[in-house]
């Protein structure tokens, strides 16, 4: 079976799930709880976990055997205890905080004995060695994943696709070492990006003292989640990934733009993607009284979070929408105080698509605090803003056309190989094809925009596009107002006979 299969064959548990009348979005929750204690003894089998982080009496082994009441009980006596430490009787049965806060407030919602069988056998079946060597938290990912494709939950929770995850990630360059943070983390997809890279980059993780060793193994990344459901999938991702994070794992519950902000150190990196939306929805509360500038604007108040909680000369990558680009008021000053503090060197104009929810335009922005000669300097830093525009003239993308590495492999060319942006940069590079090979930098997808002109001409606006859109309508050369209604007119018509034609031959 491929990794595909597999992701599709858990997920079509979900049809039992809704069986015993669980709800659509708690599909994955409740599947997850039973899938990480399977995947949790695969791992051990394998060798890849030194130590079975789960208690005796809590494995899959516990559960593979039994049917009929006897197992829905055993589950649940089992989910208690991984919760709270303690079996029915308040024996301590474990002391593992990291454990405790996977399962924290973990319940079942199956009521049928024969619902729980069925998922255990499921599970069982699968072949689970043919999808070692992909790692299982790869699998579990992909299920993540497709959830987030599947259930259009909204709310301002978006699954950043893992290309384009994977592309800021070399784009940025990680390093050992370094302190990497994503304050609003979700499943801790850009956290494991990064460590995976550093991984592969390096031999040098086997060479380390037991000072450096502790770091990266318990400091190295961290992550803040305002939904502790979502917190609890990402504790689930990092250690599935070996990602371990300490006693309080590698992804902290509470509100980034709140007191676990604020407590945040400053960080040598920061990847990102904040919920769209504003603090009146229900959600994250902007609490904070350490930012410059007040808004209800949640994407805002990141901004501010991210760039003042850079070290200095510390990177960042961060995925907005296009309002930040371009709101006035709070909006105008926010963008100034980050190209005064820090060298906003690159936008990424995304195409639109590539987000589940429909119609949603992003952008990334890649800056450094302070500026290319002066880490500390706070006035003035960027000089220049180097725009791509990978949204004018794309493909539509969604399921049928998948947005790929393929399709930002032209942009990490002209980033460079310096994780700061200071590469040299040509303007007019790149295209898809030498038949769309750009004559000058008008037509190309890559320019370079000064300081100045964004004051001067934008009105500290980011919102910079110059390509001319192909699908779009010039309205010079349509029709008179009067012939594309009569054209509308005509139309209707034609459609209203042809109803009328169907329902006459529908009797």
């Amino acid at each position: 079976m491929t990794h595909n299969d597999i992701v599709q064959k858990l997920w079509n548990l979900c049809d039992v799930l809704r069986d015993d009348g669980i709800n659509y979005s708690d599909y994955v929750t409740e599947l997850v709880l039973l899938l990480f204690i399977k995947m949790v003894h695969e791992k051990t089998e394998a060798g890849t976990l030194k130590k079975h982080p789960l208690p005796k009496g809590c494995r899959w082994e516990n559960l593979r055997d039994k049917d009929g009441i006897p197992l829905l009980n055993d589950y649940k006596r089992i989910l208690l205890a991984l919760s709270t430490g303690k079996d029915v009787w308040g024996k301590t049965i474990h002391q593992d905080p990291l454990i405790t806060a996977i399962y924290a407030d973990a319940h079942t919602r199956l009521r049928e004995p024969r619902h729980l069988r069925q998922l255990v056998k499921a599970l069982d079946g699968i072949d689970w060695y043919s999808i070692q060597e992909d790692g299982l938290g790869d699998l579990y990912e992909g299920l993540l994943e497709k959830n987030a494709n599947e259930t259009k939950s909204g709310a301002g929770q978006y699954f950043t696709p893992r290309a384009l995850i994977n592309s800021m990630v070399r784009c940025l360059q990680p390093q050992q070492g370094e302190l990497i943070q994503d304050p609003a983390a979700g499943t801790a997809g850009f956290l494991i990006a990064a460590d995976h890279y550093i991984k592969s980059q390096t031999d040098d993780l086997f060479n380390l003292t037991e000072k450096q060793a502790e770091f990266q193994r318990t400091k190295a990344f961290t992550g803040v989640e305002l939904v502790p459901n979502t917190r609890r999938l990402a504790l689930m991702n990092c250690m599935l990934h070996g990602m371990d994070g300490g006693d309080s794992g590698v992804v902290h519950l509470g509100n980034a733009l709140g007191a676990k902000g604020a407590g945040l150190p400053a960080a040598d990196m920061i990847l990102a993607n904040p919920p769209f939306g504003t603090s009146k929805g229900g959600e994250a509360s902007i609490t904070r009284d350490d930012l410059t500038y007040d808004t209800s604007n949640k994407q805002l108040a990141f901004l501010q979070h991210i760039y003042r909680n850079l070290k200095p000369g510390g990177r960042a990558g961060v995925v907005l929408p296009d309002n930040v680009l371009f709101e006035a008021g709070v909006g105008t000053s926010v963008r100034a105080d980050l190209m005064n503090k820090c060298n906003l060197h690159t936008i990424l104009r995304l195409p639109t698509g590539i987000f589940y929810a429909h119609g949603v335009k992003t952008n990334v922005l890649f800056f450094n605090k302070g500026s290319a000669t002066d880490p500390r300097q706070e006035e003035n830093s960027t000089q220049q803003v180097w725009v791509y525009d990978l949204r004018t003239n794309m493909p539509s993308f969604g399921k049928r056309t998948p947005f790929t590495e393929d399709h930002l492999k032209p942009f990490e060319a002209v980033y460079g190989e310096k994780s700061d942006g200071s590469s040299p940069r040509t303007e007019g590079e790149w295209s898809f094809s030498d038949a769309e090979k750009a004559q000058n930098a008008e037509t190309s997808r890559w320019r370079c925009f000064s300081r100045e002109w964004i004051r001067d001409q934008k009105g500290d606006s980011l919102d910079i596009s110059w390509l001319k859109d192909d699908s779009s309508v010039d309205a010079s050369t349509l029709p008179k107002p009067d012939v594309l209604a009569q054209t509308a007119i005509t139309e209707l018509q034609a459609a209203l006979k042809d109803l009328q034609g169907l329902l006459k031959a529908l009797g």
